[in-house]
């Protein structure tokens, strides 16, 4: 199976987000490595409506003093029926309604547009990373069905890996459950070997802890407040999933398998089918968790490569690191 085209010494990235809060910790992320350059950010609906969606990026711009990165307003509902909004998870502004947030401030050029283009322009040369419902990207691709064969990755939170273990528990995650129809067009798009899967089954392992929250508030800087009050907003939910006010990463780590692949410890590659499931979506790749062959057979599709497996150590240490210390000017 082919690999990504090597590291080059400036990471080219290009955002598709439906920013909410984990989003907002995988945009300060980005911002604080010196060997990534955002080309720009392009706005999706999910967690959030998608103008408070473009609202909840310029915020983080402004904060980071980098209000020159180009913000791209996308599609506001799936292709398919009605936009379900994560107001229960993110509130109602996306950003937990704790800040004042920026102004709304937009290219006129749309995020399919933008998508579109950079890919041509500069082809093998940008990482494509979508974070939210997979609308805008499943609209590329209906104008440029080599849309994927252009870019040099592309890393999605998304999707729950391979069938579980026996006695395991069937995932579902809302960025593909949100436009089932654009889930299918993407995960069955050519590709170059170069589509990763970062799903659920091991974003939700990704644990901030509350020595994490303590870490960020002790610094004492506006970037790692902001960071540890988003945190805290997001622990406002999931305090009730594990009784404890802690949350999983999810758009983070994907963010990071982005940045540094040699945090994956394993992977498992294959087509990918799709369940629906209590009232949601099973979007996984067609192997059981073992790599074996499904009983009824595997489906016909592109191969995706889905992450299993990845070093905690590693992924916290950088992670927290880059939500205390702040962004840097990207190389160019």
């Amino acid at each position: 199976m082919a690999s990504p085209s090597p590291v080059p010494s400036v990471r080219r990235v290009l955002v598709d987000t439906d920013t909410g809060l984990d989003d907002a910790h995988s945009l300060m992320y980005l911002l604080a490595q010196p060997d990534v350059r955002i080309e720009a950010i392009t706005t999706i609906y999910g967690n959030t409506p998608v103008v408070d969606s473009a609202r909840n990026v310029r915020t983080v711009l402004r904060l980071a003093g980098r209000e020159d990165i180009p913000v791209h307003l996308g599609e506001a509902a799936p292709i398919e029926g009605e936009a379900s909004i994560a107001d229960f998870v993110h509130g109602t502004d996306g950003l937990g309604d704790r800040f004042e947030r920026a102004e709304l401030r937009v290219e006129e050029e749309s995020a399919v547009d933008a998508i579109v283009r950079i890919a041509a322009e500069n082809p093998g040369e940008v990482d494509l990373h979508p974070l939210g419902p997979l609308t805008n990207i499943a609209r590329a691709l209906e104008r440029d069905p080599d849309l994927f064969l252009k870019f040099r990755s592309v890393v999605i939170m998304g999707g729950a890996g391979p069938y579980p273990a026996p006695g395991g528990a069937t995932l579902t995650d809302a960025n593909t459950a949100n436009d089932r129809r654009a889930a299918e067009i993407v995960f069955g798009a050519r590709n170059a070997g170069n589509v990763i899967m970062v799903g659920v089954n091991v974003t939700a392992t990704a644990i901030l802890d509350e020595h994490v929250l303590a870490v960020l508030r002790g610094v004492g800087t506006p970037w790692a407040t902001f960071a540890g009050e988003v945190l805290d907003a997001y622990n406002d939910f999931y305090q009730y999933k594990w009784g404890r006010r802690i949350s999983s990463a999810h758009d983070g780590l994907a963010t990071v398998v982005l940045h540094r692949p040699e945090i994956v410890t394993s992977w498992i590659e294959g087509p990918v089918d799709f369940t629906p499931y209590a009232d949601s979506l099973a979007t996984r790749i067609a192997l059981t968790h073992d790599g074996l062959p499904l009983v009824w057979g595997t489906p016909e599709g592109p191969t995706i490569r889905a992450v299993t497996a990845f070093d905690g150590t590693e992924f916290l240490r950088r992670f927290v690191q880059a939500l205390s210390t702040g962004p840097t000017r990207p190389q160019r």
